[in-house]
């Protein structure tokens, strides 16, 4: 299942909650007229759900929720073809999709990728730490300036090497303290997404003090475009909390960045279950990965690419899980 925030013509400053099915969306406050006529009961979860719910008060308002709407789904388009109630839907075309997760309470974001840690301190003429394999470092990022896809980036004024960071980022979607690894995948209500911008100078200032990055990474986060929950990856699982999905990133349509989630050597479930030591997490935090292998320009070098410019476009590509564009 994805889930998708989004805004139709009529309503354009209204954010809505929708299912994706091919190039439409199903509003979730149309699940229950649909089931309603073709007398298919639907859950009290559902019934109960406001109807401008956004993704992150549908994630905190029941556990099961996500999958009363699935079934439902499901049942719905079991009896009817998804085209016999496209005047319940909205094209993906005529829609303004918006960041899945707009205002987090927290945004964590660690550090998981070896190829790229090893690669960016080795630009920088550093050593690996022996603590980066002891437990898998975070940071905590910005949560009030998050853009969706096809969202102009503000180009800040304190910075003139501005990069960009492919990640993928998970969304609890049920909450917890002291979750052990083994059950921290349950806690997963989908992923996203990520793009980490970055000012580099500003970062390498901050890095020397022994303190951030913290200004570096203060004014934007992408997320999109829409949340995909686990079950949609399962036939892509390579061991627990891994999965073999391609990550790539362009700019202005040339290729710079190619990587793959699989090769994360810190998974999610074993962020999880260090984030939520002695801390109980909520419905809606989100969880970014860190770079993937050659996902930045800080990694790949000014020989290949110079630092980002007003006007550029950044598409990052991941697997399944779809292009986000800013």
């Amino acid at each position: 299942m994805k889930l998708v925030a989004y805004s139709t013509k009529k309503a354009p400053n209204k954010t809505r909650t929708g299912l994706l099915w091919g190039e439409w969306i199903l509003g979730i406050d149309r699940i229950t007229i649909i089931a309603e006529k073709l007398k298919i009961p639907a859950p009290r979860s559902i019934r109960n759900l406001p109807a401008d719910a956004t993704i992150q008060q549908t994630l905190s308002k029941s556990p099961k929720l996500l999958d009363d709407l699935q079934s439902l789904s499901w049942r719905i388009f079991n009896r009817v073809a998804p085209e016999h109630v496209h005047r319940f839907m909205t094209r993906t075309v005529d829609a303004g999709i918006k960041a899945p997760i707009p205002d987090p309470a927290t945004l964590r974001d660690f550090y998981a990728f070896e190829d790229h840690v090893k690669a960016a301190r080795a630009r920088r003429g550093l050593p690996m730490p022996q603590e980066w394999y002891e437990f898998p470092a975070f940071y905590y990022s910005n949560p009030h300036v998050i853009y969706g896809p096809e969202a102009d980036i503000p180009y800040p004024s304190y910075t003139k090497t501005l990069d960009y960071e492919l990640e993928i980022a998970c969304v609890i979607g049920r909450g917890g303290i002291n979750i052990p690894e083994a059950e921290a995948e349950s806690h997963i209500a989908g992923y996203t997404i990520m793009n980490d911008w970055s000012a580099r100078d500003v970062q390498v200032g901050e890095m020397k003090i022994g303190l951030g990055p913290a200004k570096a990474k203060d004014f934007a986060t992408s997320l999109g475009p829409w949340l995909v929950t686990p079950d949609e990856l399962h036939d892509r699982k390579t061991s627990p909390g891994k999965f073999n999905l391609k990550m790539t990133a362009k700019v202005n349509d040339k290729q710079l960045s190619t990587g793959n989630m699989d090769k994360m050597h810190w998974t999610f479930p074993q962020m999880i279950a260090r984030a939520s030591q002695s801390v109980q997490l909520q419905p809606g935090e989100v969880f970014g990965s860190g770079t993937v292998g050659t996902g930045s320009l800080l990694e790949l070098g000014l020989e290949v690419h110079p630092w980002l410019k007003p006007g550029d476009m950044v598409e990052l590509e991941i697997e399944r899980l779809g292009v986000l564009r800013n």
